[in-house]
C-alpha cells in the first residue's frame, strides 16, 4: 500500500487501547531494523524525520529509503511524519515533498503565536491532503535541534487545549505530562534511588491527560520524549569507552498505561540511537580488527529491530493491528 496519513491509524489505536510508534530515523539500517520488526508483529508505523536528521541525510535520500521499506512492507500501513517543525516553510516543503503528517512545533511561542502559525501550516497541508500534529506545553531536554531547559518547559495547561484544538484544526495534539526529551531526561536530584542504587524518575502527570482527555473526547494525544534509554545500552556504551552517567528514561509501564488511554502517538528515538552506538562500540571493543561497515552495522540493524519489537508488543500494544 502507499504511505497512509495518521487519521485511520489514530482512529483505530484510540478506540482499541493501544498507541502507534512513531520512530526517528537516519539511515538505512534504522530504517531497516524498524520496518522489519513492525512488518513481523504486524503493527502499524510511523516513521519520522526530523529537521536535523533532513540536514543530516538530505531530504530526499530519507524520502527514498521510507519509499523503500514501503515497498518491502505492503502489508503494513506506513506514515512519513516530520518531527519537530519549527517553521511554515520547514513544513511547507515536507508537504510538498510527499510526507504524509507534520507536526509544527511553535510551542515556544506565546499561546496566540502559537495559534496563528499552527492554523497557517495546518490550511496549507489540509489542502493538499496531510494532517498536522501541533505542541502545546513545551518538553525539557536535548533532541536533535530541539534544546529546552527545565527552567523554560511548562506542564500543558488542559483549560487551553479546546480554544487551541478548535481555532488550530490541528489533527493531533502532542501534550506535556513530564516527558523530556534525549537520554538525559531528568536531573539525578528530580528522581529517587531503588534498592539496587538505579534512578527512579518522577511519574507523569496522569492527571493532566486525563483533564486534557475529558475536554477533547476522542482526540488523538502525543507524547514526545518518551524513550525508555534501555539500562542495557547505557551500560554496553559505559563498559565499551562510553561515559554516560545517570541517563535515565519513562519506565515503560507508565507508557504503556499511557496508551491504553488517550494517547495514540508515542514518539521513540534515544533507545535506536543507544542501541545502534552500544553494538557498534562492543564490536569494535571485541573486533578491532574489523572495519568493514556491513559488519558491524548488522548487528547493530538486528539490534534496533528487537528492541522495536519489544516496544510494539510490550509498551505501546500495537502488534496485530496493522
Amino acid at each position: 500500500m502507499p504511505l497512509v496519513t495518521t487519521t485511520e491509524m489514530f482512529k483505530k489505536a484510540y478506540n482499541g487501547g493501544y498507541a502507534v510508534g512513531a520512530f526517528n530515523v537516519n539511515n538505512m539500517e534504522i530504517v531497516q531494523g524498524i520496518t522489519e520488526a513492525a512488518r513481523e508483529v504486524k503493527a502499524p508505523l510511523i516513521l519520522q524525520v526530523s529537521k536535523g536528521a533532513r540536514n543530516y541525510a538530505n531530504p530526499t535520500y530519507l524520502t527514498k529509503l521510507v519509499e523503500a521499506a514501503v515497498i518491502e512492507c505492503p502489508e503494513i500501513p506506513i506514515a512519513l511524519h516530520l518531527d519537530h517543525g519549527d517553521s511554515f516553510e520547514t513544513c511547507k516543503s515536507c508537504i510538498d515533498g510527499g510526507f504524509t503528517s507534520v507536526m509544527i512545533d511553535a510551542s515556544s511561542k506565546p499561546f496566540a503565536e502559537n495559534i496563528e502559525i499552527t492554523k497557517k501550516v495546518v490550511e496549507y497541508a489540509h489542502d493538499h491532503g496531510v494532517v498536522v500534529e501541533a505542541e502545546l506545553g513545551s518538553l525539557a531536554g536535548v533532541e536533535d535541534e530541539v534544546n529546552v531547559s527545565a527552567e523554560d518547559s511548562s506542564y500543558t495547561r488542559p483549560e487551553e487545549v479546546e480554544e487551541f484544538v478548535s481555532k488550530t484544526g490541528c489533527d493531533s495534539l502532542a501534550i506535556a505530562i513530564g516527558t523530556s526529551h534525549g537520554a538525559y531526561k531528568f536531573k539525578p536530584e528530580q528522581c529517587t534511588r531503588n534498592a539496587e542504587g538505579i534512578l527512579v524518575p518522577p511519574p507523569l502527570r496522569f492527571d493532566i491527560l486525563e483533564e486534557v482527555s475529558k475536554r477533547l473526547p476522542g482526540f488523538p494525544i502525543v507524547l514526545h520524549g518518551s524513550s525508555s534509554v534501555p539500562q542495557e545500552y547505557v551500560a554496553m556504551i559505559n563498559q565499551n569507552g562510553g561515559n554516560m552517567p545517570d541517563a535515565v528514561g519513562v519506565p515503560a509501564e507508565q507508557l504503556r498505561k499511557a496508551a491504553s488511554l488517550a494517547v495514540c502517538k508515542i514518539n521513540i528515538d534515544s533507545d535506536l540511537r543507544l542501541a545502534l552506538t552500544g553494538t557498534v562500540r562492543k564490536f569494535f571493543a571485541d573486533h578491532p580488527e574489523k572495519f568493514d561497515p556491513r559488519e558491524y552495522l548488522k548487528p547493530a540493524r538486528a539490534n534496533i529491530k528487537e528492541l522495536v519489537k519489544d516496544k510494539l508488543i510490550n509498551v505501546l500494544g500495537c502488534d496485530g493491528k496493522a
